[in-house]
């Protein structure tokens, strides 16, 4: 009985921790709220005791507590804290998950239909004659060659989504004649890179030869998918963001080619020409890597998910915060949402 009775406590702590996860909490974060719920006045340093771990490791879950509002600082005693009511705390960030949840949801459903209407113009091409508005490729030869051709046969103009940080060096080689024929032709060449490039060589050197050829580059910190339009006609979509090698689409029809302009612009016009993030960043201005990771810390978010958003390593994504953590002179992340919005660097 005493054994059946321990296995039920043991499932029941498991269950309990996968829940704290579930909604935010860090592996580390969820085991000191649950010794803050037995004891909501420990000290950092009796919470570490309990727990047999180091008091820095205590103190940065304790640190993500703070960014989740499940615990604030004291209104009593100076540099101590108090434990938020969980009933409040954490129907907070379920209140979150919900509305996350709805916002994918509503993402998913509109994917659907566009992918739909896709497959319904598709069909009824394909039924009606020989031309058809939507051509499928499949594998990456496909796809190159299909590129090429529409290079070749580009006059005016040619936008491109380049997603994904670091680029493969055999995708810059095969790249650099067309965009050098396209700018000898003089076309207008437009690219939207993700700004963490910055960290990558070969990448950032093909963007900054790309700028003195005549092209125009900007970065953003988080891109939806590759996507290249030419002369705002026609334009090459990935068959699964998820899985590149899969193969693409090739859209002629003005329907989907215009909402796909539509959303280049919307990027383009938000998005900070190359190099000018390290000049803001001299003149003691927020660059956007930064003011992303502000905004994904705001909403809870862990370094594991704001890394993956981003398109940089868990250890840039640190290192990011630690140096914004070092600028403003924050000891913690509570501290540094605090004198971030003080500085009305948070946004909604």
């Amino acid at each position: 009985m005493k054994r059946r009775s321990a296995y039920a406590a043991r499932t029941n702590r498991r269950l309990e921790a996968g829940v704290l996860t579930e909604i935010g909490l860090g592996t580390d974060a969820a085991c000191v709220y649950r010794a803050l719920l037995k004891e909501p006045r420990a000290e950092t340093g009796a919470l570490a005791a309990r727990l047999g771990w180091s008091a820095d490791r205590a103190s940065n879950a304790l640190d993500e507590l703070f960014c989740l509002s499940l615990v604030r600082p004291s209104h009593e005693h100076r540099d101590s804290r108090r434990l938020v009511d969980p009933e409040v705390g954490l129907q907070t960030l379920i209140d979150a998950q919900e509305r996350e949840l709805l916002r994918r949801q509503q993402i998913l459903t509109q994917t659907k239909l566009a992918a739909e209407n896709l497959v319904d113009e598709y069909r009824s091409a394909s039924e009606s004659g020989p031309v058809s508005s939507v051509r499928e490729l499949r594998g990456i030869d496909a796809v190159q060659t299909c590129v090429e051709k529409a290079c070749h046969e580009c006059r005016e103009e040619i936008q491109v989504f380049v997603p994904g940080g670091a680029q493969p060096g055999d995708v810059l080689a095969s790249s650099q004649p067309l965009d050098l024929l396209l700018l000898e032709r003089s076309a207008r060449v437009s690219y939207v890179y993700q700004g963490s490039i910055r960290n990558d060589r070969p990448t950032s050197e093909y963007a900054q030869w790309l700028v003195e050829q005549g092209a125009e580059v900007r970065t953003v910190p988080h891109l939806p998918l590759r996507v290249i339009i030419w002369d705002r006609r026609t334009a090459l979509v990935p068959i699964d963001p998820a899985a590149p090698d899969a193969g693409a689409f090739l859209l002629s029809s003005p329907g989907p080619v215009a909402a796909l302009q539509s959303l280049f612009e919307q990027v383009w016009q938000r998005a900070a020409r190359f190099g000018e993030e390290r000049d803001r960043e001299r003149d003691g201005a927020l660059a956007d890597q930064e003011s992303a990771v502000l905004g994904l810390l705001a909403a809870g978010l862990t370094d594991e998910v704001i890394a993956r958003k981003l398109g940089v390593s868990v250890r840039t994504s640190r290192r990011v915060t630690a140096a914004l953590m070092n600028r403003l002179g924050a000891r913690s992340r509570f501290q540094l949402g605090a004198l971030a919005a003080e500085r009305g660097w948070l946004v909604d």
